[in-house]
């Protein structure tokens, strides 16, 4: 019923997954950890994925009927009983259908973490009259990457987080072309990186502007501006944002951004 797969498999090329791969792009990502389980079904209507210590993410095919569906997860949920999951990332149904099965073979209980919106954009609505520029993060904005990340990870989480904590993150982030800053009189105020590239999406995240500059629709240039070098380059960039978060997702919104549907984050007690 269920077999192991490995990265670019066809059924992350199928016509199935491609229909909703914008709400599921992360599949992508954990699929390239060497460790992570990779399952699908065998008649590629199913994808499973999980990297060590994070929930899994999974995608049933819609055109599968509700019981079919339903059919499917409970004997996935069989299958990985063991694994040492410790929640699912799915679409809603799918997700409780899920953790359902899931739980009730191990003993446990479930509740819903957060609500993520997907969303892609296929054409980018600037906003006019912003002042600064766009720049590509080199060596020497290591420090200020780091900090403006500890400080995304704060208000996300509420966790008090130090910079030097993400030091090598930005350097990683930096030295891999993938963070941008928006830039106003050689003073970085904002910032958004590239978190993963796929054949046909670019995923974007770790969009932070400093209290001390935001409502000045810093973050909101920095990204149309990344959608459109993205864009030129054949690329759709998609992201996710918590669904609890207004500001996030208006920014999001008015540069182009629409959504492609909401994954459960479900964590299990």
């Amino acid at each position: 019923m269920f077999e192991s797969f490995e990265p670019d498999d066809r059924v992350l090329h199928s016509s199935g997954f491609k229909q909703e791969e914008v709400l599921h792009n992360l599949i992508h990502r954990i699929a390239e950890y060497e460790d992570a389980i990779k399952l699908k079904s065998i008649d590629d209507q199913l994808i499973f994925t999980q990297s060590t210590g994070h929930n899994a993410w999974l995608w049933v095919s819609k055109e599968l009927e509700v019981q079919q569906r339903d059919d499917l997860v409970r004997q996935l949920a069989e299958r990985v009983k063991d694994s040492g999951i410790p929640g699912i990332s799915a679409e809603p149904e799918t997700a409780k259908a899920f953790a359902e099965a899931f739980c009730a073979a191990k003993g446990k209980l479930h509740h819903t973490y957060m609500m993520l919106k997907a969303y892609h954009c296929l054409e980018v609505r600037k906003p006019g009259h912003v002042s600064g520029s766009l720049l590509q993060a080199g060596e020497a904005h290591i420090p200020v990457v780091a900090e403006f990340t500890a400080r995304f990870v704060e208000d996300a989480f509420g966790t008090s987080e130090q910079q030097e904590n993400f030091l090598s993150y930005a350097d990683e982030a930096v030295r891999a072309g993938n963070l941008y800053l928006w830039v106003v009189d050689g003073v970085p105020v904002s910032m958004a990186a590239i978190a993963h590239r796929s054949a046909r999406h670019v995923r974007i995240n770790d969009v932070y502007t400093p209290r001390t500059h935001r409502k000045q629709g810093y973050a909101s240039a920095a990204v149309a501006e990344l959608c459109q070098i993205l864009l030129d380059e054949g690329l759709t960039p998609v992201l996710y944002a918590d669904d609890k978060n207004p500001d996030s997702n208006k920014v999001y919104q008015t540069v182009g951004f629409v959504e492609a549907g909401q994954i459960a984050d479900i964590k299990f007690d």
